[in-house]
């Protein structure tokens, strides 16, 4: 039997048991480092098949490596599991909490482990009737939301020995994700004043929110001067507790973006200037807490080609009528023009040329080529981290309505539903196909390997974090 109806017949034999996984782990969200329950549900799967799993990986108790196999070349795929605060929500269209509050699967994480690691057990399986060699890696990689999971897994050096890596996210479409992302660096600014009565003696204080207040505008003044891809984002997390107390203390937090990761260590050492300066203007001290930076995603074109090709061969994506239903009412709650903004970016993203009349149809069942000329992310993500230590290359498939707002509750209903299922099974054939073709064709991880050390250049990866960093 070819390797491929062997991935592919172990995925169609063990879709009802990989869908309940990712609806079990969909019913049990839990957000960044948090994640004991999807992390312990898909390493025991691991387990059972006979992959040795070692916990801990980057100084964090969810993460976790399992393999199989042995020599080369060795093929790693990158599973994702946290959830996001605040999104909890029913299988409905309409808005409707489950727990208040709680935490909800808005970026469809549980759709993303769980395909990947379908993607490896399939791969065992053909690797075991074909006598393919190689090592195939499932990496169990949390807190991705905050972009900490790969970034300490980086640092620890867990991907060095990778021939390539494989990743997919879902999404509204299906293509091969082949454009860049903003590097990034997440960072907290503690000020520390003095306390007083700001009514009966405010010269003897000094406010920490005045220092607060001053680098944000220092920092919205050098908003003029850096690229103008740049995104700066930032929230204050402490101000004080009575407007009748000067605060001793205040907190800002920022994520400062940038195209590549050299802009954003110069526009991050600017700040730090600022928050030098604020400091002195307000008479306060201050002293920066670094949370987490990653790079920026390094494209494969070799990789991206190689996963197109596959998501052909995956077979035909079929959604039902009422799952077309479903998706439309949905569709119904978001944002003025997210279908539009969905329709214009998938434009930019392929070659193939699309008639506005697509629109129509709330969930796209095709697979289209990627444009050579992709637009950039402007959010980020640590898989960029591992893609410039060894080739990479990602997909995303229609697993929720075209234009669907990220992190939101309808990408929770969407990520619960048969529509989530149905995107994650296509994924994982895509990716378990690619990877057979690494382990077994020289020349394709050879042309990856190329393209990798092209794009690369002279640089080397460096961890953006400092030695002290842990992750938070």
């Amino acid at each position: 039997m070819q390797a491929q109806d062997i991935i592919l017949g172990y995925i169609n034999e063990n879709e009802e048991e990989l869908s309940y996984i990712a609806k079990d782990i969909w019913d049990h969200p839990q957000v960044a480092l948090q994640e004991e329950y999807a992390a312990k549900l898909l390493a025991e799967k691991m387990q059972e098949a006979g992959f040795t799993i070692t916990w801990g990986a980057g100084g964090m108790d969810t993460a976790f490596i399992a393999e199989w196999g042995d020599g080369a070349p060795i093929i790693g795929f990158l599973g994702e599991y946290d959830a996001l605060p605040g999104l909890s929500q029913a299988l409905a269209s309409e808005k409707s909490p489950i727990d208040a509050g709680g935490p909800g699967h808005g970026c469809g994480h549980n759709l993303f482990g769980t395909a990947c690691m379908a993607s490896v057990l399939a791969l065992q399986a053909a690797m075991q009737r074909t006598g393919a060699p190689g090592v195939i890696r499932f990496y169990g990689c949390p807190a991705e939301e905050t972009l900490v999971g790969k970034t300490f897994m980086a640092r620890a050096g867990v991907f060095d020995d990778l021939d390539a890596a494989i990743s997919w996210h879902p999404g509204d479409t299906n293509i091969t994700w082949n454009g860049s992302s903003l590097a990034m660096n997440s960072f907290k600014v503690n000020f520390h004043g003095l306390a007083a009565h700001a009514g009966g003696s405010p010269w003897l204080g000094r406010s920490a929110l005045d220092g607060v207040m001053l680098m944000d505008a220092g920092v919205n003044y050098m908003r003029e001067h850096v690229p103008p891809e740049s995104r700066i984002h930032s929230v204050v997390t402490s101000g004080g507790q009575a407007p009748n107390v000067v605060p001793a203390f205040a907190q800002v937090w920022y994520f400062a973006r940038a195209p590549r990761r050299e802009q954003v260590e110069e526009i991050y050492q600017w700040m730090q200037d600022i928050a030098k300066g604020a400091a002195l203007m307000s008479g306060t001290s201050h002293e920066i807490e670094f949370i987490t930076g990653c790079y920026d995603l390094l494209p494969n074109k070799a990789l991206s080609d190689l996963l197109y090709a596959k998501m052909a061969e995956a077979g035909d994506m079929t959604f039902t009528e009422r799952e077309r239903q479903f998706a439309r009412e949905l569709q119904a709650t978001f944002p003025a023009g997210s279908v539009q903004h969905g329709f214009d970016w998938m434009k930019q993203s392929t070659s193939a040329e699309l008639d506005e009349a697509a629109m129509d149809d709330p969930l796209w069942e095709a697979v289209y080529p990627h444009s050579p000329t992709p637009p950039r992310l402007g959010g980020s993500t640590e898989v960029a981290d591992v893609s410039w230590i060894t080739p990479t290359g990602q997909i995303t498939t229609t697993c929720w309505p075209l234009g669907t707002p990220g992190h939101s509750w309808q990408t929770v209903a969407s990520s619960g539903s048969s529509i989530g299922a149905k995107g994650m099974i296509f994924a994982a054939k895509a990716m378990a196909l690619a990877g057979f073709d690494l382990l077994t064709k020289p020349e394709v991880l050879a042309a990856a390997r190329a393209d990798f050390d092209a794009a690369r250049g002279d640089k080397t990866y460096v961890s953006p974090l400092p030695p002290e960093a842990t992750p938070q």
